[in-house]
């Protein structure tokens, strides 16, 4: 008996062994601006097969980054463009609650809303968030009633200074300072309008977005299936290039995809990125 138990400890023992040194990939995307390694969810397995897949036949290769955005994001795989293809094949989304549009986080473009109400993804195009950071008040504010709340503030004339800084920054086209200037004014407005504009965040969210900063209003409705565990500079740089029209660089970022197979514990040693239990 007892040796039976021995021997279902160390069958135990061996498969935890196992599940440790379980082997994963690691994407690494090379470009003229220097290498990003990007960890791949294993909550988000189509997205992850697919992505393994095109890497792998080197579908990837010599595509470029087509589509920057400072402060939001670099987007790029476009194997249409370079196949001079037009396919209309997409990836069911696996939006995952909790997967945040950080910066480096990696996701799948997408059809908007309104052609692609199940929100479905590209067969092969993706982008890496760039984002910026946030204020606590950007966060825990519904910008878009705070707008309207401002709006109907500026129409009454007890609050005629209110309209002539407003109009004062929007003939500068300094339409950041009036996001901020409306987030002074959200105690006033839902006073006297008798309404709430503030909103609950989870606190990891918050704290997500006020430290490492993203594109929060992305959350919840493109599928997150990857992250940049190293290079999250070379990210910085691709997003500072000139742009032209459709947010095209005016002089192309063509990038290179691989796959190399490691052990979990391997990954976690080389990268810090810890497996869920």
């Amino acid at each position: 008996m007892k040796k039976h138990f021995l021997l279902i400890l160390s069958t135990l023992f061996v498969l935890s062994s196992c599940a440790k040194d379980k082997k994963d990939v690691v994407i690494t995307v090379k470009t003229s601006f220097g290498d990003m390694k990007v960890i791949l969810f294993e909550e988000t397995p189509l997205h992850k097969a697919n992505f393994i897949k095109l890497a792998e036949e080197g579908q990837y290769d010599s595509t470029v980054f087509h589509r920057i955005i400072k402060e939001f994001m670099v987007q790029g795989g476009n194997v249409d463009e370079k196949n001079g293809t037009n396919s209309n094949n997409t990836i069911a989304a696996e939006i995952v609650d909790g997967f945040y549009h950080h910066k480096g986080a990696l996701a799948a473009a997408r059809q908007g809303d309104r052609v692609n109400p199940e929100k479905a993804s590209s067969w092969c195009q993706f982008y890496i968030v760039h984002g910026k950071t946030f204020t606590e008040a950007e966060l825990t504010v519904d910008q878009r009633k705070l707008n309207q709340a401002i709006s109907q503030l500026m129409q009454y004339e007890s609050h005629a200074e209110i309209r002539n800084q407003f109009m004062e920054l929007q003939n500068k086209q300094d339409y950041e300072a009036m996001n901020q200037l409306a987030l002074q004014y959200v105690d006033l407005a839902e006073k006297e309008l008798n309404v709430t504009l503030k909103k609950e965040i989870a606190p990891e969210r918050l704290k997500l977005y006020t430290e490492i900063g993203g594109s929060p209003h992305l959350d919840g409705a493109y599928t997150v299936f990857g992250k940049v565990v190293e290079g999250l500079d070379i990210v910085d740089k691709i997003a500072a290039v000139e742009t032209g029209r459709a947010d095209r660089p005016t002089e192309p970022i063509h990038l290179t995809v691989t796959v190399e197979r490691l052990s979990k514990k391997k990954i976690t040693k080389l990268y810090g990125y810890e497996y869920p239990e």
